[in-house]
């Protein structure tokens, strides 16, 4: 798994495996699920990521990967 934390974008990505993207789905308001040809999840983007998880969370740490 690969994470990436964008702090201009306050935008989180987390990639499972690295297939092919061959459809997008924004599931809520904020959170886009990224789908391979077998229809599975192979990614996960999160807008506004800082207003969804707990105060004082690193999300630094997740810019490596």
């Amino acid at each position: 798994m690969k994470s990436r934390y964008d702090a201009e974008a306050d935008a989180l990505y987390l990639r499972f495996a690295d297939v092919a993207i061959v459809e997008s789905e924004e599931v809520r308001p904020g959170v886009v699920l990224d789908f391979d040809a077998e229809g599975r999840i192979v990614a996960v983007e999160i807008l506004d990521v800082s207003e969804h998880v707990a105060q004082g969370a690193d999300l630094q740490r997740l810019t490596a990967a």
